[in-house]
């Protein structure tokens, strides 16, 4: 290590060969626009199991958050819970 180089807190260095790509199957996608944002909804698979993938998508910069299948009746509850929370809290004026 070069004496200026710090470890990685990712456990990886940065000469270190990049994870091989993973086999994943689309089961099925769908896309919503809100505002200036598009959100993407894919389910897929692969080896490991299923998984919901959420892609927002702001003017070309894309974050993405991954929810195992496992976890989707737990994610609409609490999604549920924040949509009745919101229209039952009124706005603040501007």
């Amino acid at each position: 290590m070069i004496s200026n180089e710090r470890p990685s807190p990712y456990g990886r260095s940065p000469y270190s060969q990049p994870k091989p790509p993973v086999n994943e199957d689309t089961l099925h996608s769908g896309e919503v626009r809100i505002e200036r944002k598009t959100f993407v909804f894919t389910l897929k698979e692969n080896p490991r199991g299923r998984f919901l993938r959420i892609t927002e998508d702001v003017g070309g910069r894309r974050d993405t958050i991954i929810v195992p299948t496992t976890g989707l009746e737990d994610f609409k509850k609490l999604l549920d819970e924040m949509v009745r929370v919101s229209n039952e809290i009124p706005e603040k004026s501007s």
